[in-house]
């Protein structure tokens, strides 16, 4: 399977719920970043509940771009979370469906990056 594949997947939970549309996949590393790093691990899908676009990179928190720019794509993305890989309980052709009991995290990016690894 291609990551890209999953972008614009219309997400569901258990009970066929619409949660919204996956918008992009996060990746974790481990280890030294500068030395031979291992492969990357998918982390988990953000899904965006009101929109089918990217955030542009405006999800980091530290970003110092056009405040304007910034508050409407953030107005946007309003209910995006991440759920994290184990949380998926099936990817189809059309949808992804979430197990039971997801979590929904926080979809902003902080650096350097919270308990899960480095994200890109």
């Amino acid at each position: 399977m291609q990551l890209s594949s999953l972008l614009g997947l219309r997400v569901i939970d258990a009970s066929s719920q619409r949660l919204g549309t996956v918008i992009d996949v996060r990746l974790t590393v481990a280890g030294d970043l500068s030395d031979s790093p291992p492969t990357p691990r998918v982390l988990g899908l953000v899904i965006s509940p009101h929109s089918k676009g990217s955030f542009l990179g405006y999800e980091r928190i530290d970003i110092n771009g056009p405040k304007m720019i910034a508050g409407l794509l953030r107005w946007g993305h309003r209910g995006t979370f991440l759920a994290a890989w184990g949380d998926i309980a099936r990817v189809s052709t059309d949808h992804v469906t979430l197990r039971p009991g997801y979590t929904r995290y926080s979809a902003a990016l902080q650096d350097p990056p919270a308990a899960h690894g480095r994200r890109s």
